[in-house]
């Protein structure tokens, strides 16, 4: 069995363009993974394999691949940086360990590096920071570490001070050892000599070295009162003290280098080793019930304890379905049968493989801590628990958000449409923000997602990779509606024809929900005027209702219906009757209570020059933006504002006309707000007119 103490499952993650997948190829280089080191912007990074990854120069998926430095094994994600594929940063956080966050010294905490450092937050993930393109113009280490306090409200604790900077970046003073690694001009990694700190830099080196010092004592009081006292710890002592308080996120040890030029990025790999936990340091995994509530017992990381596995992503290549795989606890061997606790069914593992980007490694098993990929499992889906069919249990499952953006695509032709369904079919199961649904009426496939980037891309994949030829309309916007008043009513449904009729008389209110509270039912009947067994059915006529709001047919969020009377026949009443009852109700009552139309509003974080300010601002405004926040930095000004998703579509090239191509923007969803009446009216006549042309 290998040592679960020299494990180190972690994730790079960044903002795009912070060089995530650069830092990636460096450390896979100085490991030894790779001979040749792949450029991002030549499309030959190694853990960028997709076409599309290639051309566009960022990161898609997640890629996984496994390393050795200094006799410890690292698991390795990278993920990518772009707004519309969080998913894919969330789901690697979730089953990893440790992680690097990875900032540029120009462009410092951008939005991304936000939503990312929030998802690690609620993951309590440990994290290093590297903070890269030291060698950059406007380069500013200090600056982005106040940045990080400041923007992230985390603790960077410095480990290194750059030797010169910009174009004439050296190398780093490591501040525990107080030497400094000075690389040559070579390009080559392993080019460097650990000399004496350069003399106009012994002072600062003292200064950061004595906060160093003192933030990293505080893990421990004996040390704290012998440090008072005038003794400094050994360092050994110092690193079990960062080690501790890395792991216990109290701060996050900081470097800094240029993983294009190759350097820096050997002290980051020497403080995983160092500083971030292995398997067996971190809190375990809580098993729940069906419900998804904790049942107290955890998946404690040990191969003597029953199989715990969690799924956590689906990829289909030319081989076939491969279900990416964090092993919690057990062992799991080539041929092993499993329960899939979601589908309630046993499975057999065909193989066990390593990956490494596409690549893959044979393996005739895996235990506690490992992160693979089995080949062969056929229901299983991003988030579902594998374990020993003789000990069952559920891990966490993982929550996704909801697709806030549609398109409809059409096969051109019928050998087209016959690849369209099993191309789709795969695509969804590696993509658990990626929905399909097909519009019965008018017979369209429909494409939901997260943004206008994450379904051109999966139209690119359903042409390249599958080979289907799809016309495309215009995107959609995933608009709501709900309530807004209160509304007492009654509902019979009544059906004689010969035999047994059919009778069910319902009682109710209708009222606006809680905000997310999605659809609430209770019963306030006593005395068995509508008998108990029926109110599933009353529950369920509603319910199955609500996917089609009155206004325009968009699904109706937060409404609460209590049953309050009612009326039941003793031959005539059944849980049919009742279940219509409630569909007649709804259809009677909610028009009377006030529909309103909701829609997407999402929250933005643009990027600018500060000589185009002005203009941004100005289109903001013109595309119903709230600002909400301005803030300058070294290269140009950030503006936070809130904009309606149906004005946002073709922004990015918008932005870049009125910033000469130097503009960026990133974008999430944020609420679900009401429309104003020009743009629901728009909306629901352009839906009346979609009804009648069926």
């Amino acid at each position: 069995m290998s040592d679960l103490s020299k494990y180190r499952n972690i994730g790079i993650f960044a903002h795009v363009d912070a060089g995530k997948t650069t830092t990636t190829e460096r450390i896979l280089k100085l490991t030894g993974k790779v001979h040749k080191t792949g450029e991002v912007h030549d499309g030959e990074a190694t853990t960028d394999f997709m076409d599309q990854e290639q051309e566009r120069g960022i990161t898609i998926q997640s890629a996984a691949t496994s390393c050795f430095w200094d006799d410890h094994r690292f698991n390795i994600i990278d993920t990518p940086g772009h707004v519309d594929f969080t998913v894919e940063v969330y789901r690697s956080l979730k089953v990893l360990d440790g992680g690097v966050g990875v900032f540029c010294a120009s462009g410092g905490v951008e939005p991304q590096s936000e939503t990312n450092w929030r998802y690690a937050n609620e993951s309590a993930v440990a994290r290093v920071i590297f903070i890269n393109k030291m060698d950059r113009v406007g380069a500013s280490f200090l600056g982005v570490v106040d940045q990080i306090k400041t923007i992230l409200a985390a603790k960077p604790l410095i480990m290194v001070l750059p030797i010169g900077g910009e174009n004439d970046l050296k190398g780093v003073v490591d501040l525990l050892t107080m030497k400094a690694w000075v690389w040559d001009d070579s390009g080559l990694p392993e080019n460097y000599e650990i000399q004496d700190i350069p003399a106009d830099m012994v002072d600062e080196c003292e200064k950061y070295r004595a906060e160093l010092i003192e933030t990293a004592v505080e893990q421990d009081d004996e040390l704290m009162m012998g440090y008072l006292d005038g003794n400094e710890p050994s360092l050994d002592e110092l690193k079990k003290c960062i080690r501790k308080g890395t792991i216990a996120l109290d701060f996050f040890p900081t470097y800094c280098g240029s993983a294009f030029k190759n350097k820096g990025i050997q002290n980051v790999l020497n403080a995983v080793v160092e500083f971030l936990p292995s398997p067996t340091e971190v809190p375990p995994q809580p098993e729940v019930n069906q419900e998804g509530e904790e049942t107290g017992e955890f998946a404690i990381v040990s191969t003597d304890k029953p199989l715990r596995a969690l799924a956590f992503k689906i990829m289909d290549d030319k081989y076939g379905a491969l279900t990416f795989t964090r092993i919690y606890s057990g062992i799991l061997k080539k041929g092993d049968t499993v329960l899939n606790t979601f589908t309630g069914k046993t499975e057999r593992v065909g193989r066990l493989v390593e990956m490494h980007a596409d690549e893959r490694i044979e393996l005739d098993q895996a235990q506690a801590g490992d992160i693979i990929a089995l080949v062969g499992l056929k229901n299983v889906q991003t988030g579902h628990t594998l374990c020993d069919p003789k000990s069952p249990a559920t891990l966490e499952p993982m929550v996704f958000p909801e697709p806030v953006i549609s398109i409809a695509v059409a096969p051109i032709d019928k050998a087209n449409a016959e690849k369209l369904g099993v191309a789709i079919g795969k695509m969804v199961k590696e993509d658990p923000t990626f929905l399909v649904e097909t519009d019965e009426d008018s017979g369209e496939t429909i494409l939901k997602g997260m943004g206008e980037l994450h379904l051109d891309i999966k139209v690119d994949i359903l042409k390249r990779t599958h080979n289907v030829e799809v016309t495309v309309g215009a995107p959609q916007v995933a608009y709501r509606e709900t309530i807004t008043q209160r509304i007492e009513d009654s509902y019979t449904h009544k059906k004689q024809s010969g035999g047994s009729g059919q009778y069910g008389k319902i009682d109710y209110t209708i009222e606006p929900g809680e905000p997310n509270s999605g659809f609430e039912f209770e019963s306030t009947v006593v005395g068995g005027s509508v008998p108990k067994e029926f109110w599933p059915a009353i529950k369920k006529g509603f319910e199955t209702s609500m996917v089609k709001g009155v206004l325009a047919g968009y699904p109706l969020l937060d409404v609460k219906v209590t049953l309050t009377d009612g009326g039941q026949h003793a031959v005539d009443s059944s849980a049919v009757a009742f279940e219509i009852a409630a569909r007649g109700g709804y259809r009677q009552s909610i028009p009377k209570a006030g529909p309103q139309l909701l829609e997407p509003i999402m929250k933005l974080d643009v990027f600018t020059p500060e000589d185009h300010v002005g203009d941004v601002i100005g289109d903001l405004n013109r595309r119903r933006g709230m600002i909400q926040a301005q803030e300058t930095t070294p290269t140009g000004v950030r503006i936070k504002a809130e904009a309606a998703l149906s004005e946002m579509f073709g922004y990015i090239g918008d932005l870049r006309t009125m910033t000469s191509g130097r503009g960026q923007f990133s974008m999430e969803f944020a609420q679900y707000a009401a429309c104003p009446k020009n743009i629901s009216e728009k909306v629901i006549k352009e839906a009346a007119e979609r009804e009648a042309a069926k």
